[in-house]
């Protein structure tokens, strides 16, 4: 008996197993999809269906940079104790290489090696964020890794162009701290400004400050709104005295990432 894509995917939906077991349950089966299902749930691949309303806010971050290429990979889980475990931090790892040896979609939700962890440790772990960065010619990619727990738990990418290496860390060890959500201030969407001006101009309102002043007072406290949010008008981390635009200098930030667990 032949099965389609279409059988697999229903087979998938009814047992939560995954893909791979999935196909492979209806292939030494002949199709017969009730003795699939019984197939799976006789090992045990099924069981992670009751997983899926579970919170998995913890796991790992796995980060490398190699000869310009650089890779980020949150691999997600429920518990710590599972997160700081050799077999996960290398499952991390090995999808980690696959990324930078094949680009951003050399790992998938349905990776066979994530599909075997989440029966081996039996918690409801998923691929989280994955990043990819190639640099230009010329340019440099700084990196940082917050390390908790003997586990990635904070990393940051970030390609400069006209800088050193020395600037692109700086940058990246900034950037996992202040958190910035832009680049640049063109970048926040107009509905976040307008949103956040609304909300400043009730507050100034509320303050008792006279009507006429309240423009000029509302637009000075978006400047506070975006030196949070925007990475070249936040202060240096190192030296408060100076912005992110004053020690980039001539140099330009090309893009930055950060990836966190929790």
């Amino acid at each position: 008996m032949s099965f389609t894509a279409q059988d697999v995917k229903a087979l998938r939906e009814a047992t939560g197993a995954g893909m791979m077991d999935c196909k492979k349950a209806l292939t030494e089966h002949d199709g017969d999809m009730e003795a699939a299902k019984q197939f799976l749930r006789e090992k045990g691949l099924a069981a992670s269906a009751k997983r899926d309303d579970r919170d998995n806010d913890q796991g790992v971050i796995a980060l490398a940079v190699e000869s310009g290429v650089a890779a980020m990979v949150q691999l997600k889980c429920e518990t710590d104790f599972v997160a700081g475990s050799d077999q996960f931090k290398e499952a991390a790892d090995r999808m980690l290489a696959a990324v930078l040896a094949g680009g951003p979609d050399a790992v998938s939700a349905d990776d066979a090696d994530l599909e075997e962890l989440k029966i081996t440790l039996k918690e409801k772990i998923e691929l989280g964020r994955v990043e990819y960065m190639k640099a230009a010619d010329g340019n440099v990619i700084g990196h940082y890794q917050h390390i908790q727990g003997g586990r990635g738990v904070n990393g940051v990418l970030v390609e400069v162009a006209g800088g050193n290496d020395e600037l692109a860390h700086d940058l990246a060890v900034h950037i996992a701290f202040a958190r910035p959500a832009y680049l640049r201030r063109d970048d926040v969407p107009a509905s976040a400004i307008e949103a956040e001006r609304a909300t400043l101009e009730t507050i100034t309102r509320n303050e008792g400050k006279p009507e006429q002043a309240i423009a000029k007072i509302v637009e000075g406290r978006l400047g506070g709104f975006f030196k949070d949010i925007v990475l070249y008008e936040q202060p240096f981390a190192k030296d408060d005295k100076k912005s992110i635009t004053d020690i980039v200098g001539s140099a330009e930030i090309v893009r930055f990432a950060q990836v966190e667990i929790g």
